[in-house]
């Protein structure tokens, strides 16, 4: 028996693998506190529920167009009208099965083999996946706390080619929660216009920002700009929707019409009963969201405070978006922890886990091996257990 060789290359999600060992440990009676995956431990909002539950009990759970409802795509018009300042038409929206399929179908309709995409470290980790399995290459900015975890239009001009097509941009980030500025952004974007460059940007944690920060999506910098950017979000953060599946993208009408034509032959289209969940999540009450950001803010500083004390921990910079901490723990490299040599990222997460009962996910796979990345999006009461183990645990390191 044989695999593709495309499916051969793919590397499993770093996250999701160490999400499932710890549900794993979970039922098998041990008490792990899980800091690895990015979900929120909120429910869904009680009236987004109640619009899916509507949509049940009305029997609308046939299929839809494969782009997503009329209804939906006409909300998310006005929401990035009202909010973003972006006008687009319903045509011009892809609704997909969350956003990681609308990212993928962007690759998709994008690339060909050997086409070059810029995307910086760290990054999300299935950026680099997406990209291969399109037939392209994934081409890496080095960026870390001197930079802000942000790139610069000087750092991406050292590594375009003539086979550089897209740059990739995610603000907030994942895993660093560094938000790009709007001078940044359109320093980028001009970059972009002048070599003819396509932008797929990730905005999914827009709406979790902190310190004042402003979002910025970069294709409100010109028409120029608009024309050669696919912008992608969804419900799953703010809304505390994760297993709703809901994802968009928005973008010129020639993208538009091929995502939406790939997305046919793959997936048929997104859940009738989570789109009409998701219009009422666009168009109805704000406030939970909003509550939602206020406690992931008391976390964040929270939980920045007690990785700081932690010995060989650094965290210098405070993130002004997601719900991610990304210390730096170099300092940790070379010790031993319990018998256990420590030479990098994955050794420490691996004994953090083992001897701590803590599951965290280790920078390699996020492309910058000298870190560990730490979700907040979890109680107040659950991250001080699990950072009260972690700090019993490096007290024993030598």
């Amino acid at each position: 028996m044989r695999l593709s060789s495309r499916a051969r290359a793919i590397s499993p999600s770093p996250t999701m693998a160490i999400d499932s060992k710890s549900k794993q440990m979970l039922a098998d009676g041990i008490d792990v506190v899980n800091f690895s995956v990015g979900e929120p431990d909120f429910d869904t909002p009680d009236h987004i529920k109640a619009a899916g539950v509507a949509a049940i009990n009305r029997g609308e759970t046939k299929y839809t167009p494969s782009s997503g409802t009329l209804e939906l795509r006409k909300a998310i018009c006005e929401k990035l009208r009202k909010e973003n300042g972006l006008e687009y038409k319903p045509d011009q929206i892809v609704v997909s099965n969350g956003a990681k399929q609308s990212l993928y179908n962007a690759f998709q309709v994008l690339l060909d083999p050997g086409d070059e995409v810029i995307i910086q470290a760290p990054y999300w980790v299935s950026y680099p996946e997406m990209i291969r399995l399109a037939g392209g290459l994934p081409v890496v900015v080095e960026t870390d706390e001197s930079t802000g975890f942000k790139m610069t239009p000087e750092m991406i001009r050292t590594k375009l080619t003539d086979r550089t097509r897209a740059i990739n941009l995610n603000s907030p980030s994942n895993p660093t929660g560094a938000v790009y500025s709007r001078a940044e952004l359109q320093a980028i974007a001009e970059l972009a216009v002048e070599k003819d460059l396509v932008i797929v940007t990730d905005e999914m944690y827009e709406k979790l920002l902190y310190n004042g920060a402003e979002h910025v999506s970069i294709a409100t910098l010109g028409e120029e700009v608009k024309k050669r950017t696919i912008t992608v979000n969804g419900m799953s953060k703010a809304y505390a929707m994760t297993g709703w599946r809901m994802g968009y993208s928005a973008s010129e009408t020639i993208y538009a019409k091929a995502m939406g034509d790939l997305q046919s032959h793959s997936t048929s289209g997104p859940s009738s009963i989570s789109q009409k969940a998701a219009v009422q999540a666009l168009l109805g009450d704000q406030g939970p969201v909003e509550a939602m950001r206020q406690e992931f803010d008391r976390r964040r500083l929270h939980m920045m405070d007690r990785l700081n004390r932690l010995p060989g921990f650094t965290v210098k910079t405070a993130p002004e978006g997601a719900f991610y901490l990304y210390p730096n723990i170099a300092g940790l490299i070379g010790t031993t922890i319990r018998g256990r040599a420590i030479h990098s990222s994955d050794e420490l997460a691996e004994v953090i886990l083992a001897e701590a009962k803590v599951a965290v996910v280790p920078g390699t796979g996020f492309g910058s091996p000298n870190y560990l990345r730490f979700s907040y999006a979890t109680s107040m009461e659950r991250i001080n257990d699990g950072l009260d183990r972690i700090e019993q645990l490096l007290r024993e390191a030598q």
